[in-house]
């Protein structure tokens, strides 16, 4: 057995921009039906939703019967001993990518790239778990520190002050700006494309990609998706499931009975 190329993480090295999707209604059906559709990569929710790892890794064997798309899953909390043990499980699992919610300084940040990598570049524990195909795969401890790729998440206002030295930490792949939380902090709960976050944003992609790292955003605005991919997003979820879900329900109702009531703009969730 061989050690996967994490072609996610080669594709934002390569800066090829990766389309995806967020999907926070467990699966594993309607993951597949996403991932049918082509997506570049599904983010699986772990931190708003209640995904545990055996749904998640169902979800994942889901996704891994479509080449073209990458799971990538968002922990609940990445920091402290909990934090610790949940990424070491999720990578045994075989999720070659996490997404980690409010970091805020560049030493969380480098403490999760320590749980992300097998000693000694890190601290993640060693086992004959799934990802190295249950023992079979005798190079994986070698080969895997390599072949993960951790996103941080930028959602507060000291992860904006301490954005340079947060996008600059080895180890660190992308940082993700998280448009909902972010807002909130600045004073603009529900409205997460103030002109204010705007600028903010705008300011927050030209600093990621001085330090050399890629860039993640997710909104639920088609406009907007596109304004970001011109600003240079290297990562962009185009939607979520749910709010898919509840657009289409809405509005196939309103056809019947009246006026749908809106969906929720923008929501990092």
């Amino acid at each position: 057995m061989q050690t996967p190329i994490n072609p996610f993480k080669k594709a934002l090295a390569e800066k090829r921009t990766q389309y995806g999707l967020w999907c926070s209604l467990l699966g594993p059906l309607s993951t597949e039906i996403c991932a049918a559709a082509g997506y570049d990569w599904l983010l699986l929710d772990a931190e708003h939703t209640p995904n545990d790892p055996l749904n998640l890794m169902q979800q994942a064997q889901t996704i891994a019967g479509y080449p073209g798309t990458h799971a990538v899953a968002r922990v609940p909390m990445g920091h402290g001993y909990v934090g610790q043990a949940l990424i070491k499980q999720y990578l045994d699992l075989g999720i070659q990518t996490l997404l980690v919610p409010m970091v805020d300084t560049p030493e969380q940040a480098r403490e999760l790239v320590r749980c992300m990598r097998y000693p000694p570049d890190g601290i993640r524990g060693m086992a004959a778990a799934r990802a190295s195909g249950w023992g079979r795969n005798a190079g994986y401890a070698k080969e895997a520190n390599q072949q993960v790729s951790l996103l941080v998440q930028v959602e507060t206002r000291e992860g904006v002050r301490n954005l340079d030295a947060i996008a600059a930490t080895e180890g660190v792949d992308g940082v993700f700006i998280g448009p909902s939380d972010l807002s909130a902090a600045f004073g603009h709960v529900g409205d997460p494309w103030h002109p204010e976050m705007q600028q903010i944003t705008a300011d927050a992609f030209r600093r990621i990609h001085a330090a050399g790292k890629a860039v993640g955003i997710l909104t639920l605005d088609e406009a907007m998706a596109r304004r970001h991919v011109e600003m240079g997003a290297d990562f962009i979820a185009l939607g979520t499931d749910s709010n898919l879900m509840v657009k289409g329900t809405s509005a196939l109702l309103a056809k019947f009975k009246g006026a749908a009531q809106p969906a929720a703009k923008g929501q990092n969730y």
